[in-house]
């Protein structure tokens, strides 16, 4: 591990710690990290429902594996300097496999991993119909995966969907249980009711997560609201995905009406802003810097 490494984590680690309500968007591969970090934000979350979405064109119902999040894990890695928080679904298995999701995510650079305690094959959180396992089981998911980080500021978020299957009483009581194995963070998904969302980080030492899932359930609520009441984190886990999915019908909508397209900044990216926005300037200069005489 880098002291680079190693001190990100640190900083990561103390940023969610101090409940300001971390704004943290969803990428869902390298290009959209790269957006993020260039508007200034200060983490991403690397979303599986993205990756699942954009990257096979099915819904987010448990089809992306642990080779496909760990190589989009090191592909967004290589792109950007940012805290990185990886989706990890289930952990892909029981408690053993969850250890081996640890291990190999955190080699191919993720700064933390959320882990849920749904049913494989698992559902969007904002999806009806979910199930989730005794709170047994995942308290040993959260056990082998503390266990299983070679740094002690790898982060274990530890997600739990048990509101919309057995209450919110239940899922502050797995909160309470996640936290004791261990969990850094808890998430409390699909959280319908605002006098719940203002009580639930009054009620945890540790670091909450709120999801705000854009048509979902929790209804939506600014930054500065969210900071006040003290939770760590604020996710938009898929606010790039639905951007880009709006944008490519506008842009390709636009071409299909009118036959053509020319570089109008309203609907498309400026071929120079694509460029700068992959660094190719940074590739000129090491071209040269290279360049034989042969």
């Amino acid at each position: 591990m880098t002291s680079t490494t190693s001190s990100r984590r640190q900083a990561f680690r103390q940023q969610v710690a101090s409940k300001k309500g971390l704004l943290m968007p969803g990428a869902f591969n390298a290009m959209s990290a790269r957006v993020i970090e260039d508007l200034g934000f200060k983490a991403v979350y690397l979303t599986g429902a993205g990756v699942t979405n954009m990257s096979f064109g099915l819904p987010d119902l448990g089809f992306m594996g642990l080779s496909d999040i760990a190589e989009h894990t090191a592909r967004v890695r290589d792109a950007v300097d940012l805290p990185l928080l990886v989706d990890a679904d289930t952990g892909f298995g029981n408690a053993l496999n969850v250890r081996h999701a640890v291990r190999t995510l955190e080699r191919a650079g993720a700064d933390a991993i959320q882990l849920e305690d749904q049913v494989m094959p698992k559902k969007c959180g904002h999806f009806a119909g979910k199930h989730v396992v005794g709170t047994d089981e995942m308290v040993a998911k959260i056990r082998a995966a503390t266990d299983a980080r070679d740094d002690p500021d790898f982060q274990i978020v530890a997600r739990t969907d048990a509101a919309a299957v057995h209450g919110i009483e239940d899922a502050i009581e797995r909160g309470h249980r996640f936290a004791e194995a261990g969990a850094d963070i808890l998430f409390l998904e699909a959280v319908e009711d605002l006098s719940d969302i203002s009580r639930l980080p009054g009620l945890f030492d540790v670091p909450l997560l709120i999801n705000i899932v854009i048509g979902g359930k929790t209804p939506v609520q600014g930054r500065d609201a969210l900071e006040r009441l003290g939770y760590g984190l604020v996710l938009y886990a898929n606010a790039a995905l639905q951007g880009a999915v709006r944008g490519m019908q506008q842009a390709l909508g636009n071409l299909q009406s009118n036959g053509q397209m020319d570089e109008d900044p309203a609907i498309v990216a400026p071929f120079s802003e694509r460029q700068r926005l992959v660094r190719k300037p940074m590739y000129d200069e090491l071209e040269a810097r290279y360049k034989t005489d042969d």
